[in-house]
């Protein structure tokens, strides 16, 4: 799948939701998309049925219903004010029905995009990695703290480690791959054997990816005792990267869905835009 983007879905939450839909409306104009915003809560869930807390815990729920409705309002009129193809719509739901829900509107974007605000709620944060990478399959762009992302990157590292989430992520980024001055294909301790990643680390899907003419760079990097996500955040800062690409790792459905190693780090904190896919 490479990315011809006509359809951006920009999940925001209740914090820093103003910063979010202005990077979701820069990216909508860049790319002349289509722009649907989500304004997303988790539903407060009833803990008793005493009548005092039962009163405090509907007020609490109207005041974040009313808030996120709010942020819905500032969302249109932004939306009309740079005169952009936009819709917004407000989700107010207990966790496994947020999933589904946006996991079916993930299912009509060609990627969806969250912010720092989002991904600072841990529970939020989980529930739409699961939605969109793991249920629809969608992108998923991570816009840093500094609130601006682009998708036409010039300089990109692409994590890879011969893994089929890897090689997605990449294929789904093909066609900014392809536009960008520099590709860095970066694997870290990679093994040598035969049927884990070749004669030569990298070297067959660098080829791949030249095919397509993507301008490529192998790099094999000894992680020294360090963690995997460092030493990739490292060489990003010392290339003077605009854009990780990396495949998202899980444990099973079956299993509560906690994002360990690389993927979670990187979820959590990057200082550059991050695409991400499985």
């Amino acid at each position: 799948m490479t990315m011809s983007l006509k359809t951006l879905l920009a999940i925001v939450g209740a914090t820093d939701a103003q910063t979010e839909i202005k990077s979701a409306i820069q990216l909508a104009v860049e790319n002349s998309a289509h722009l649907s915003i989500l304004v997303v809560g988790a539903a407060l869930q009833p803990v008793t049925v005493e009548y005092p807390v039962t009163t405090a815990w509907i007020d609490q729920v109207q005041k974040e219903t009313d808030a996120l409705q709010k942020i819905r309002l500032q969302a249109e009129g932004l939306c009309r004010t740079n005169d952009i193809s936009f819709d917004v719509d407000c989700l107010y739901e207990d966790l496994f029905l947020l999933e589904s829900s946006i996991g079916m509107r993930s299912m009509y974007a060609d990627i969806v995009s969250i912010g720092h605000g989002l991904r600072a709620d841990a529970e939020l944060r989980r529930t739409v990695v699961a939605a969109t990478i793991f249920d629809s399959r969608t992108p998923l762009l991570l816009v840093p703290n500094a609130g601006t992302a682009s998708l036409k990157p010039t300089n990109v590292l692409v994590a890879w480690n011969s893994r089929p989430e890897a090689a997605n992520a990449a294929k789904a980024a093909l066609e900014l791959l392809i536009a960008a001055e520099e590709v860095h294909l970066v694997l870290v301790d990679p093994d040598g054997t035969y049927f884990k990643s070749g004669d030569e680390p990298g070297a067959d899907f660098a080829a791949f990816l030249a095919r397509h003419g993507v301008k490529i760079v192998v790099e094999q990097l000894a992680s020294g005792g360090r963690r995997t996500e460092e030493v990739l955040l490292r060489r990003m800062r010392e290339l003077g990267c605009d854009m990780i690409v990396m495949g998202a790792y899980g444990h099973s459905r079956l299993r509560e869905r906690i994002f360990g190693g690389v993927t979670a780090s990187i979820l959590e904190d990057c200082d550059t835009p991050v695409l991400m896919a499985r």
